[in-house]
């Protein structure tokens, strides 16, 4: 007996230490399923959530801890090097249960905002502590404070634990650890696999449900933030998660839903690069895109949401009002990679903050600055954030307004100055341009619209008490919009200026199906002197929205952005959108739905648009190939260099100049 024990002995703290864990997820897991109850019911899931999560359970603590019984297996003893190591190890027990409390803990709240559990997102908002702990100080004191006493009480009871569980123990004579450690590399590596199939584990062999909550429920929230840190360092191919296609097939199936004709492409380079005529022929207009944050159809009176937005209602019925119209992501620098770029979503974070997008990739700004328009983007907060400052800068902004440019505002928030600050100064900022004769493009960023929801007393009449609720702040934003039409129609530049008032998501997007559409479906309208009023019944994707705006100020010009112009579009094109939520993606064309997740074949769907349901239903082959094309597109497109303004010179096979392709590109349009 006493050998047994002198075997187990230095061991005895880390399965102590992995017992508490299991305990903390297992609970955590079942305390998540009982807030979740209906939709665990609904898709039968109470046995998978609690055997397939033990599953997962032991596989993270194998990844977490595995090494760390490897290194007591050769380096405990009673000797300084073993005492060294317990030291070591206290610290690693100590740490990574608090990271695996504390990640357990703030998991409510995360699924509260994102609908899933902890993932990359969790990851990029620590990169901004500034701005991330004013917002949680403002809006969340009681989870912070908690949070706070829970790592203290966490990381001290961890350390007195440790300390005592590494007292008194007898160790294993040194012809025994040779054996021990082979057996717990053994165990170590068959744990965190957890399958003898050619693929170890991963959160797509353990969902088993349509609700993408559910099945985030399955796995805890150390392995699913974990396994997303891993993805992006890949960024998340989009191949590998969804299935390979030709790239010929990928080129061609894309150009071909692009609606243009084939011959309007030119390049080999830049395979989505065509020549886009514009349809207004007139002296060439100034372009404001005010992009509101987390707008969601749901706030939006004329969209059949909630009364909250009469100034945006009214310039519905004034200018080109989309109905239909689905952003592309659930994260602002989606929105912004959408509108800017027409870049199309991929599973990867977005082109915003990638390496290779930092310079020379295509913007509406970088091709508006070679016909001679001022670029500028104008925003109430730090402009670093999301790392838009150096996006915007190396892709065509030349001038960037931010915090830090602003005297005096009227309120001041954790993310910046107010909308009606911002508004102002984007007001005098035209008329700036206007007097010194320059065409420009804004892009005019808010933010009061975000938690905490921070804004100015005494500027609307409160929808609901207490003041700083999500209702309210979208309240005030829709105000500030009205106050600045105000004043852009009493301008010297509204004659000669197109307006695009549009979200860049939705808040909260969650939802039991694969891909939550109608949480995806946001506010867009352009309006102008000479813009017609009409309200658009087609699906539209942000992704059409730089390709019609830049035909409807005069702007002819090759480009690679696939969108539709929206102008030159018949009235009974069913419309089509794309929506990428974490790792699924979904094609809606018309009603027809294709949702692709990773490692599964693609799951067919027919949407209806009143109820705002998907119901089960098998779509072509060709529909899942356009699909696939589409999402593939983005990734090798990104990864490749293809997706680049058309006077860049481009590497494959060979140096290929853009005065070659333009020229090709007239003699195409002649």
């Amino acid at each position: 007996m006493a050998s047994r024990f002198s075997i187990l002995g230095p061991f005895r703290s880390i399965l102590c230490f992995c017992l508490i864990a299991l305990l903390i997820v297992t609970l955590s897991r079942i305390g998540l399923g009982f807030w979740q109850f209906d939709r665990v019911v609904a898709v039968g899931g109470w046995s998978h959530l609690i055997l397939q999560g033990l599953r997962v359970d032991l596989a993270t603590l194998c990844w977490l801890w595995g090494i760390a019984a490897l290194g007591t297996a050769i380096f405990s003893g009673d000797h300084a090097l073993g005492r060294t190591w317990n030291s070591l190890l206290r610290v690693w027990l100590t740490l990574g249960l608090w990271l695996m409390l504390f990640l357990e803990a703030s998991t409510p709240s995360f699924i509260q905002e994102y609908g899933i559990r902890p993932n990359r997102l969790y990851i990029e908002y620590l990169i901004y502590p500034k701005e991330v702990l004013s917002m949680l100080w403002a809006g969340r004191k009681v989870e912070l404070i908690f949070a706070a006493l829970l790592s203290l009480t966490t990381l001290w009871g961890g350390w007195k634990l440790s300390g005592s569980l590494l007292k008194n123990i007898r160790y294993p004579r040194w012809f025994f650890r040779p054996f021990i450690a082979l057996l717990v590399i053994a165990v170590t590596l068959m744990g965190a696999r957890s399958s003898l199939g050619h693929r170890p584990l991963n959160p797509a062999m353990v969902a088993f449900a349509d609700d993408p909550l559910v099945n985030s429920l399955v796995i805890n929230s150390s392995y699913s933030l974990f396994f997303a840190i891993s993805q992006m360092k890949s960024e998340a191919s989009a191949a590998k998660m969804y299935g390979s296609m030709d790239e010929e097939q990928v080129i061609d199936t894309i150009r071909r839903e692009s609606g243009r004709e084939l011959a309007a492409f030119t390049s080999e380079a830049i395979p989505s690069l065509s020549f886009n005529p514009a349809s207004y022929q007139g002296k060439p207009k100034n372009l404001v895109i005010i992009l509101q944050e987390s707008l969601g159809a749901r706030f939006v009176g004329n969209l059949g949401g909630l009364p909250l937005t009469p100034n945006i209602d009214e310039l519905s019925k004034e200018g080109w009002a989309f109905e239909n119209l689905y952003a592309t992501g659930t994260r602002s620098v989606r929105g912004i990679e959408a509108v800017t770029t027409g870049f199309t979503p991929t599973p990867a974070r977005s082109v915003v903050k990638l390496g290779k997008s930092q310079h020379g990739f295509f913007s509406i700004a970088a091709l508006l600055k070679q016909h001679g328009y001022e670029t500028q983007f104008v925003y109430g907060g730090e402009s670093h954030f999301d790392n838009m400052k150096s996006f915007f800068l190396g892709n065509g902004f030349s001038n960037i307004v931010d915090e830090n440019d602003y005297k005096n505002p009227a309120f001041t928030g954790s993310w910046g100055v107010s909308d009606e600050d911002l508004m102002r100064r984007a007001n005098s900022e035209f008329e700036q341009f206007h007097k010194q004769g320059k065409p420009f493009f804004s892009l005019v960023f808010s933010s009061s619209n975000h938690d905490p929801f921070e804004f100015p007393d005494d500027r609307i009449e409160l929808y609901e008490q207490p003041k700083q609720t999500r209702n309210n702040a979208a309240k005030y934003a829709d105000h500030a919009v009205g106050e600045f039409f105000k004043l852009a129609k009493q301008s010297d530049y509204w004659k000669d200026t197109l307006f695009l008032i549009v979200a860049d998501h939705d808040s909260r997007v969650g939802g039991s199906s694969l891909v939550p559409i109608s949480r995806f479906r946001i506010p867009g309208i352009i309006v102008g002197d000479g813009v017609e009023a009409k309200r658009d019944q087609r699906v539209v994707s942000q992704i059409d929205l730089a390709p019609t705006l830049l035909s409807m100020m005069g702007i002819s010009d090759s480009y690679p952005m696939l969108g539709q112009d929206l102008t030159r579009v018949s009235d009974d094109w069913p419309g089509r959108a794309l929506m990428q939520y974490d790792k699924n993606m979904a094609y809606l064309r018309g009603d027809d739905v294709v949702v692709l997740q990773p490692e599964k074949v693609p799951s067919g769907f027919k949407y209806d648009f009143l109820d705002e349901t998907l119901v089960a239903t098998p779509q072509s082959d060709e529909m899942k190939q356009v699909a696939l094309a589409w999402a593939l597109w983005g990734s090798l497109a990104y990864q490749k260099g293809l997706y680049r303004p058309q006077d860049e010179v481009v590497q494959r096979d060979g140096l290929i100049s853009a005065e070659l392709t333009h020229k090709s590109a007239e003699v195409t349009l002649k």
